[in-house]
C-alpha cells in the first residue's frame, strides 16, 4: 500500500477518483438541514442518534447547526465489513446509553443506499416507544433502495455508485477527506 498522503493526493487530483460533492456544498446543505430540523423541533430537545462510524462526522456538523437544544447518543451496526457491497446482514454492535421512550428521535445516517439499515433501526427503535421517530441522511441513493422506509431529512440523492469522504470509508480509510469522491475501480490498487 502506498503511503496516505500519496493516496489522498492522488485522489484530491483526481486521478483515481471523481469530485461528487465538494466540501463548500456539503457544508451549505448540512447548515439548511440544520435549520430545517430546528425549525420542525422548536421547542423540543430530541435525540440525535449518529450510526456509526460513517456517520460521526455528519452528525458533528449537523449539531453545531442546530439552534434547539438536544441530547446526542450513537448506536453501532454493520452490514459492511471490509467490502463494497453490502452483506445484506445487519448486526447491532451496541446498546445505547440515551432512555428513548416517550422521546422525540432523530436517526442520523451517513448514507442509505439499500434501506436495509434503516429499516432494521426503524424496527429496532420503534420497540423502545420513542414519542417521534425520524431520518436523516447526508445521501441517498434512491435507485438501489429496496426497503419500504421512510428518510425525512436528505442532504443530497446521489447515484448508485461507492464513494469515500466525509465520514465514509474504503476499508476503513478516506474517512477525514473533506469532500465526497467516486472512487474508480483504479482506486483498490492504491489500498494492496
Amino acid at each position: 500500500m502506498q503511503n496516505f498522503s500519496s493516496v489522498v493526493q492522488k485522489i484530491t487530483h483526481g486521478e483515481c477518483c471523481r469530485l461528487l460533492l465538494s466540501e463548500k456544498k456539503i457544508q451549505k446543505r448540512v447548515k439548511e438541514l440544520g435549520q430545517q430540523i430546528s425549525r420542525d423541533y422548536h421547542g423540543c430537545c430530541p435525540i440525535l442518534i449518529g450510526v456509526l462510524k460513517g456517520g460521526f462526522v455528519f452528525i458533528a456538523d449537523l449539531i453545531r447547526e442546530l439552534t434547539i437544544d438536544c441530547e446526542v447518543d450513537f448506536i453501532k451496526i454493520s452490514s459492511y465489513g471490509n467490502k463494497k457491497n453490502s452483506s445484506g446482514k445487519i448486526k447491532l454492535n451496541n446498546k445505547l446509553d440515551c432512555q428513548v421512550e416517550g422521546r422525540d428521535i432523530i436517526v442520523v445516517e451517513d448514507i442509505v443506499d439499500s434501506g436495509l439499515s434503516v429499516k432494521f433501526l426503524q424496527k429496532h427503535l420503534s420497540k423502545l416507544k420513542p414519542r417521534t421517530l425520524r431520518f436523516v441522511t447526508l445521501l441517498l441513493k434512491s435507485e438501489m433502495v429496496q426497503q419500504d422506509v421512510n428518510v425525512d431529512y436528505v442532504g443530497f440523492e446521489i447515484p448508485s455508485e461507492f464513494v469515500v469522504g466525509y465520514g465514509l470509508d474504503y476499508s476503513q480509510k478516506l474517512r477525514n477527506l473533506r469532500a465526497v469522491y467516486v472512487l474508480d475501480n483504479e482506486a483498490e490498487k492504491l489500498f494492496d
